[in-house]
């Protein structure tokens, strides 16, 4: 069984950086999807990065500023936030898939069979 604990939200200011834990569990990585989501109140759930396998693949909204990473030995997959803005206000969770989807679907939550609870960012102006 795969499972995934996010760790790491929290209240911060306009311009600061946060890093965000997803212990993943029951994953081989080098074959499978992990993606970070967000969902802010009232609207969609929007991909913010993802691995496929070894691959990294961001949203438009937060490349540049966000990066994701993955400590093999810890099961970790992390997501480095700098530079953050109110809009990145939202709970941020974790979605894994046991294979490598496609890059066109990684945005879309039901290609995805394992989910954390989230950790919700504030960013305050």
């Amino acid at each position: 069984q795969v499972q995934l604990t996010e760790s790491g939200g929290g209240l911060v200011q306009v311009g600061d950086s946060l890093r965000l834990s997803c212990i993943v569990s029951g994953l081989n990585f080098d074959t499978g999807t992990v993606a970070w989501f967000r969902q802010a109140p009232g609207k969609v759930p929007e991909l913010v990065a993802a691995f496929i396998g070894d691959t990294a693949y961001y949203g438009d909204s937060v490349r540049g500023r966000f990066t994701i990473s993955r400590v093999n030995a810890e099961n970790t997959v992390l997501l480095e936030m700098n530079n953050l803005r109110p809009e990145d206000t939202a709970n941020y969770y974790c979605r894994a898939s046991r294979s490598k989807l496609r890059p066109g679907i990684i945005g879309f939550e039901r290609y995805y069979n394992y989910w954390g609870q989230g950790t919700q960012v504030t960013v305050s102006s």
